[in-house]
């Protein structure tokens, strides 16, 4: 057992072996604000109190509220008590203070956990860095929005913001450099970072991060219309009320798990689209006296001015992103019949609830000719990988760089770009879903989230590495890249890569194939990318470049 002094009190760890080569030492469950109970729920979190005696951080704390995806059939679990986070160094006493790198977990914005089962530590550890993991609010509880004071929106990313207060004020006693913080996530982790560095809220508590498949760009990371979702949530569950301050009392008072599991669809669209639903995530605020905004105004405004100066980023997506589209349980069956007959299937999710139907007619059209070429039905065995890369574009790969060449714009910054193309028995997100199971008949797919196996060793169902595979050498190579690019701001600073990866700017769009070989490239997903950027020029041009 190991001691460590924090600002709220004494912790009690451990010491872990690696089987990866460099042991650790490991603090769960750390809580890094009150709980968000009573009338805390939906509210900024409150600093946590200081505690007498020493705590024990052996464990993980719980999970928040939320459903589980990715259990067949999705489940409830968690509890509203959940605000806390892992530490885990290398080394309590190094002689120069240690990078620290936070974890940010995706999952829609409505699951996951920074818990060690598939975000540990061992992997990136080896290079001498910190590893922060966090919890923080999914769902209502953490994105419902009422535009009032007592639900103003936003809390999940505002915990987000908690935990890096906390990492300033605390790392330096585990090892590290509160000064040299990296923060990175996946998917709604992803989105998250990149609303970081857009928020008032963000500035200072990091310098640099690391964007992993989604961005401010893509359409699932702001709520549409989010008070006339909260008031439909309320009145579906019983409450008839127009005064906002009565709709506070009932949504203080309902169970947690009868306010995650009703969903909430408000447009004929969401409804009717076969697509992962997202229905509660990021907002603009109001602005209310005594309390901080996360967000104001149009955030891709304000994306447009400028990213937090100084801030370098890596971004990039996966080579497989829709994959994830039939992961999140839609009918493959049904997909293939609203291909066939709907041509508003194929309307990318930005433009879906601002265009009329007879100009969605036409613009289907359009984009189904381009994928699926002059077939006229689409089917399962002929047309999934063209299915695919539209899901892939729509989801993630648009928005990725549309985020990257704006980001280039109007920035100084030093940024990155990257497709990831690793493929081994790691790559197992595409395996959950039997339909897909075409693909894997002519090759690996690198499914939304596979990235992630190469960075954490993950407990579902994978069996440790063979450190002299060739599996290990490609999560040594991604593990280097990001750990270099939070000690260094450059994830290729010598030749031990044998590559030398370029920063992205508008006039060279230079960008690393992160595979079984780092292999620079120029402008990826280039003649899809000009398609779409016509489409966008034509039907939605505030979503252009």
């Amino acid at each position: 057992m190991v001691q460590v002094k924090v600002n709220e009190g004494v912790l009690e760890g451990s010491k872990v072996d690696n089987v990866y080569g460099k042991p650790y030492f490991s603090f769960k469950g750390i809580p890094y604000a009150e709980p968000p109970l009573g009338d805390l729920r939906f509210k900024a979190p409150k600093p946590k109190k200081p505690w007498t005696g020493v705590r024990q951080a052996t464990a993980h704390g719980p999970e928040c509220c939320q459903i589980d995806i990715f259990s067949l059939p999705p489940i409830y679990k968690g509890e509203e008590d959940c605000l806390y986070l892992n530490v885990y160094t290398p080394d309590m006493k190094p002689l120069k203070h240690l990078p620290v790198m936070v974890f940010i977990h995706g999952g829609a914005f409505m699951s996951g956990s920074g818990n060690d089962f598939l975000v540990g530590p061992d992997f990136l550890i080896r290079h001498d860095v910190i590893l922060v993991t966090i919890n923080y609010r999914l769902e209502v509880l953490g994105f419902l929005c009422l535009d009032t004071e007592d639900i103003p929106g936003n809390a999940g990313l505002k915990d987000q913001v908690a935990a890096l207060r906390w990492v300033q004020k605390n790392i330096r006693n585990f090892g590290g450099d509160p000064d040299n913080v990296t923060i990175f996530g996946e998917s709604a982790g992803a989105a998250s970072v990149s609303l970081h560095l857009v928020s008032p809220m963000s500035k200072s508590l990091f310098k640099r991060a690391i964007i992993q498949s989604g961005t401010l760009f893509s359409a699932w990371v702001q709520s549409y219309r989010a008070r006339d979702r909260a008031i439909l949530l309320a009145r579906e569950l019983g409450c008839k009320s127009k005064n906002d301050k009565e709709i506070f009392d009932f949504f203080k008072n309902q169970p947690a798990e009868r306010l995650v599991k009703k969903k909430t669809p408000i447009t004929y669209t969401e409804i009717a689209k076969l697509s992962p639903q997202i229905f509660f995530a990021a907002v603009s605020e109001k602005r209310f006296k005594g309390q901080e905004c996360f967000l104001e105004g149009n955030v891709i405004d304000t994306f447009r001015k400028g990213i937090h100066e100084g801030v370098e980023v890596i971004n990039g997506f996966t080579e497989d992103e829709g994959v994830l589209y039939f992961a999140l349980g839609c009918n493959p069956d049904a997909v293939f019949d609203h291909a066939n007959r709907l041509p508003q299937f194929f309307v990318p999710q930005d433009i879906a609830n601002y265009l009329p139907t007879d100009q969605q007619m036409e613009l289907g059209k359009k984009v189904k000719k381009y994928y699926l070429k002059d077939t006229v039905f689409a089917r399962k065995e002929k047309n999934l990988d063209e299915l695919l890369k539209f899901f892939t574009m729509d989801f993630f790969v648009y928005s990725s760089l549309a985020w990257q060449k704006i980001c280039a714009k109007t920035n100084k910054n030093k940024i990155y770009l990257y497709k990831f193309s690793c493929k081994s028995e790691r790559n197992i997100f595409a395996h959950i879903i039997k339909d897909c199971e075409c693909i894997y008949e002519r090759r690996i797919p690198v499914s939304h989230g596979d990235d992630l196996m190469y960075f954490f060793p993950c407990s579902m169902g994978l069996p440790p590495v063979d450190t002299k595979s060739k599996t290990f050498k490609m999560i040594n190579q991604a593990t280097t890249l990001w750990t270099n690019f939070a000690k260094y701001g450059d994830p290729t600073p010598d030749n031990s890569l044998g590559v030398k990866w370029q920063p992205y700017t508008i006039k060279n769009q230079h960008y690393l194939d992160i595979g079984e070989k780092l292999t620079p490239g120029i402008s990826p997903n280039d003649e899809e990318m000009r398609f779409w950027e016509e489409i966008f020029r034509e039907y939605y041009p505030q979503r252009l470049p």
